[in-house]
């Protein structure tokens, strides 16, 4: 029962981590965060967008190269486990965006609603499998019209996009993800069978030298 607790503690913790890493991925417009919170496969009903949920990437992806600003909030994440493998997240959202419409014209505007997620376990990883937003309140603003670095003033630096925000410089410091340790083991793996064939290259070059004396 203890070790029950135990993995489901580690599966909340992992779903959250998901989670947060959407967040950066909109924010940021860090390309890799947003894909790794979604299977390949998972669906996304997204406002004024429905399909997979490449399709929903891919308009994102889009929407960075206007340079917008974004910021969003995750609270009240409400975890259900269906199965070892599966579980219902509810998580409640606050997200201010700012963008310029198909006119070009710039537009601010502050969503509230909640993230409905069917998350999927596979080979040890938790991803969103499935994603409907529901939409709670949503407000129109008038943007500020003077510029970032005015309005901000000393107040520096700001928030930028992947790779220039300043969380990206955080590089060695921080504690490698889960997928960056896979990466780091096999590059210690290529590295080692590198140096041991190095290695194997000496040992035969003295063993011919002892030979020839």
């Amino acid at each position: 029962m203890e070790q029950t607790k135990i993995a489901q503690l580690i599966d909340r913790e992992a779903i959250r981590d998901c989670l947060y890493r959407y967040s950066r991925g909109i924010d940021r417009a860090d390309e890799a965060a947003l894909r790794s919170a979604y299977w390949p496969d998972a669906h996304d009903n997204h406002g004024a967008y429905c399909g997979p949920a490449e399709g929903f990437i891919e308009f994102a992806l889009g929407v960075f190269k206007t340079g917008p600003r974004n910021i969003h909030q995750i609270t009240n994440i409400l975890i259900e486990f269906i199965s070892s493998a599966e579980a219902a997240v509810e998580s409640y959202f606050t997200a201010l965006q700012r963008a310029p419409d198909k006119d070009g014209d710039v537009r601010q505007t502050l969503l509230c609603g909640r993230y409905c997620d069917l998350f999927h376990k596979r080979e040890g990883e938790w991803r969103i499998a499935e994603r409907t937003v529901v939409y709670d309140w949503i407000e129109e603003q008038i943007p500020p019209a003077i510029v970032e670095a005015e309005r901000f003033g000393p107040r520096r630096p700001i928030g930028a996009p992947h790779p220039d925000d300043p969380v990206y410089k955080l590089g060695k410091r921080r504690i490698p993800s889960r997928h960056d340790s896979s990466e780091a083991s096999k590059d210690t793996a290529a590295s080692a069978e590198e140096n041991q064939g190095h290695d194997n290259f000496a040992m035969l070059q003295r063993s011919r030298r002892k030979t020839a004396r």
